[in-house]
């Protein structure tokens, strides 16, 4: 009973790992801007590592490579988002201005993001 409950979570955490470095992925193809980007691959692959971890730490029980992946995931729970957001102060630094959407538009949707300081389209032409 106890094996088939510590195989199920092992799949579990697992599948949850899978699951959330996918969305970081998708994330980091799909979103506009690095600032965009830095974070959804900060949060969501920090999950993802974490849980994936966590089922290779359950899976190894407790032996020495266990504790060696908690260090591990307590190490990237660290670096993970430092590193994030070094890279978005960095570009924030170097003058990269972030993807706005239109100011008349309340969420964001039926418009394409224009750079905050041109108040339109990349052309000067009005949105369609």
């Amino acid at each position: 009973m106890i094996e088939t409950l510590r195989f199920w979570a092992i799949v579990v955490l697992l599948g949850l790992g899978v699951f959330f470095t996918l969305v970081s992925t998708i994330g980091v193809l799909r979103l506009p801007d690095i600032y965009s980007r830095a974070h959804t691959a900060s949060q969501t692959d920090t999950l993802g590592a974490g849980f994936a971890l966590a089922a290779v730490a359950l899976a190894f029980g407790w032996q020495h490579a266990a504790v060696y992946t908690v260090l591990l995931l307590f190490f990237i729970f660290i670096t993970n988002p430092t590193a994030a957001h070094a890279i978005a102060r960095s570009a924030a630094e170097s003058g990269v201005e972030p993807l706005l959407a239109e100011e008349g538009d309340a969420d964001g949707s039926d418009t394409e993001p224009t750079a905050a300081t041109d108040g339109g389209d990349a052309d000067g032409g009005e949105t369609r």
